[in-house]
């Protein structure tokens, strides 16, 4: 059996896309397609269907590509071992996040803990970090309130509250806290859809029968915080990304559970890989203590 025939179909059935696969594997398309095709002639079966510019996987392929799953798990549990051998002394991790405040000092560790591991950061806003790892372009993803999916392994990092802050020339700034009921005779500087600190807000509100009136939209965390500073409006932040500001008050929201949880979250068929396994086991000591 053509091992790079097998590797081409599970490309495409796992990401549900020519186009992708041909990524993946750093492959021109028409390469990956004739693979594919030569499997499906020399054993006369139709593992995909194609469905205008889409595909559809057949019983046949949905078949084998369960197969295939284990038989990539094993090869990566066979590279475990040799790896292990070498305590891990070389290797790359990607990591994307949607904030540094969580993820830096897990990779500060880890280099520690791994000298021998290169690794990348990048940042995006949820929906773009965990596009990315779907897409392949970062190995282990940190980022808050990851809903179950059967393409990802998931552990949770850390529960976190949200506060809303204003300037220090805010009517607000001697207080301490303030009821939800209060925010719609004010403007809220929202960051853009697919941000999950404005998607539980969001959702806090729409429980507690609260509709906003005046809202700011802006593209990233650094604006909004200017933009609150300038006393343009109030803004909404994870306590961790609020920091030490002197030009920003932040407050409390009394009457609304208004928290995130933050995951670490990879592909789970790559979750043996050597690499990615020891930087979940690095988290699992604190666990424990963050979503206590």
């Amino acid at each position: 059996m053509n091992h790079a025939q097998i590797r081409a179909f599970h490309a495409v059935a796992s990401e549900g896309s020519f186009t992708k696969a041909a990524d993946v594997l750093n492959v021109t398309q028409p390469t990956l397609s004739g693979q594919v095709a030569a499997l499906e002639e020399i054993y006369g079966v139709k593992l995909f269907e194609r469905r205008g510019r889409g595909i559809e996987i057949t019983e046949i392929g949905r078949r084998l590509h369960a197969v295939t799953l284990r038989q990539f798990a094993v090869e990566l549990e066979a590279e475990q071992v040799l790896l292990s051998a070498r305590g891990l002394m070389s290797g790359q991790l990607r990591v994307a996040a949607d904030a540094p405040y969580h993820v830096v000092p897990l990779l500060a560790t880890f280099s520690r803990l791994y000298p021998g591991i290169n690794f990348s950061m990048s940042f995006g806003n949820s929906q773009q970090v965990l596009q990315g790892l779907f897409e392949r372009k970062s190995d282990v993803v940190v980022m808050p309130n990851i809903h179950e999916d059967r393409r990802l392994h998931a552990a949770p990092l850390k529960r976190e509250p949200l506060i809303v802050f204003v300037d220090r020339n805010h009517p607000w700034a001697a207080r301490r806290s303030i009821s939800i009921t209060e925010l719609p005779h004010h403007r809220i500087i929202l960051r853009e859809k697919g941000s999950v600190t404005r998607k539980i807000f969001e959702t806090a509100l729409e429980s507690a029968g609260v509709k906003l009136t005046d809202i700011l939209e802006i593209g990233s965390r650094e604006a909004v915080r200017e933009a609150v500073a300038s006393g343009l409006g109030i803004g909404v932040v994870f306590e961790s990304e609020f920091g030490n500001d002197t030009r920003l008050h932040g407050l409390t929201v009394r009457d609304v559970q208004l928290e995130g949880l933050e995951y670490v979250a990879c592909l789970k068929d790559q979750k043996n890989s050597p690499v990615i396994r020891a930087f979940f086991d690095q988290i699992q000591s604190s666990t424990a203590t963050n979503l206590s």
